[in-house]
């Protein structure tokens, strides 16, 4: 392990607005947030897969009325933007470290306003289908969270990833495709991103990679 590294797996340990295993909200938050943790009653943002969080900190930032949880697994990278919400005194912006797959043990039904997947890995092989964050599994997973009327919003680089996303979306009688895109940057909807650019984003662009986006509601929410 680096130092680098090492330092910010240290940072996560005594970060208040890391909830990681090993500490007490880890195995309480669930349904718990707005309560426990935010002390408020404001609607609640996730961004899966998050990174280094570039999407929870930065729409925090601009939207003081919502909650931002930012979920992902590697701790080195969420430590990233947990650093970067304490220096901005952002008190509405938090960091779960868990898989994606995990989420029931950290959410009830229906505490969940948005979510937003910026960039995940496009698994491209036909073998990775089921490890795709955007598969009808995890559609599945994201309505239980999800208020009836809640937002998905999903950024890639990815023709693959987009087109393949876009199709299973299209098939889904329970979400409305509200706008997408294959080339953001020359949409109007550039301007729904606040001029937020992650870093792997960054780089795609500079490569001369377009954009995708799409964005979709929850307009029937199963009961389960």
């Amino acid at each position: 392990m680096t130092r680098k590294k090492l330092h910010r797996f240290q940072h996560n340990a005594t970060a208040e607005n890391v909830i990681e295993r090993g500490k007490p909200l880890y195995t309480t938050i669930k349904g718990k947030w707005n309560e426990v943790y935010f002390k408020n009653h404001n609607p609640i943002v996730l961004e899966l897969a998050c990174g280094k969080g570039e999407y929870t900190v930065g729409l925090g930032s601009r939207f003081p009325e919502h909650n931002f949880i930012g979920v992902d697994i590697k701790g080195d990278r969420i430590a990233r933007g947990s650093v970067k919400a304490m220096e901005t005194g952002l008190e509405n912006v938090a960091f779960l470290r868990t898989g994606i797959q995990f989420l029931d043990e950290f959410f009830e039904p229906d505490e969940v306003s948005e979510i937003w997947l910026v960039h995940p890995d496009p698994q491209p092989r036909d073998k990775e289908e089921k490890r795709r964050l955007t598969n009808s599994k995890f559609l599945d997973l994201y309505k239980r969270y999800l208020k009836e009327g809640g937002i998905y919003h999903l950024k890639t680089d990815s023709s693959f990833l987009f087109e393949y996303s876009l199709e299973v979306m299209q098939q889904d009688p329970d979400f409305e495709i509200l706008e997408y895109t294959r080339d953001l940057y020359h949409s109007p909807l550039k301007e729904g991103h606040f001029e937020i650019v992650t870093h792997y984003e960054k780089l795609f662009t500079e490569k001369g990679s377009t954009i995708h986006y799409m964005k979709a509601r929850l307009v029937n929410k199963k009961r389960q």
